[in-house]
């Protein structure tokens, strides 16, 4: 189960790879992220001198009172991974048309994890379609519930 999800991923692009990262975080986020306080909308992946960061993530403190003055709840965080996935990120990235977003952020025993994906943006008429196919198979759905 995921602790933020972003919800526009799937609607707004072609997943065509998944990752898997750690990622760096202070201990006053740690705590905010597990009670769902933060938000990957906007945010995307970065590789720059052989290290990934997530840009754009907001984490909104935990306790506003406790937070260090300096604190800045859209910083850039590092994540981490293996150097031939940072290496093949790095290569996709180049690659015109192609984009690292974050998918969601979760728990994996006591770490927190982020799934980061290779994606294509789809053109307005693949998101026509898939509002067509939802609106079909919520039909058929309710199809099915009344003729039980």
């Amino acid at each position: 189960m995921s602790l933020i999800d972003n919800k526009k991923v799937h609607f707004n692009y072609e997943v065509l790879e998944r990752y898997e990262a750690g990622i760096e975080l202070l201990g006053v986020e740690v705590k905010a992220l597990r009670a769902k306080r933060g938000s990957l909308e906007g945010s995307h992946v970065t590789v720059r001198g052989g290290e990934a960061f997530l840009i754009g993530a907001t984490v909104n403190p935990y306790q506003t009172g406790n937070t260090p003055k300096s604190y800045d709840p859209v910083r850039h965080r590092r994540l981490l991974l293996v150097k031939d996935e940072i290496a093949e990120l790095s290569a996709k990235e180049s690659q015109k048309g192609l984009t690292i977003v974050p998918i969601a952020v979760y728990n994996k025993g006591r770490k927190l994890k982020v799934e980061i994906a290779v994606v294509r943006g789809k053109k307005a008429h693949d998101k026509r379609e898939t509002l067509k196919k939802r609106e079909s198979e919520r039909d058929i759905m309710r199809d099915i519930k009344l003729a039980r």
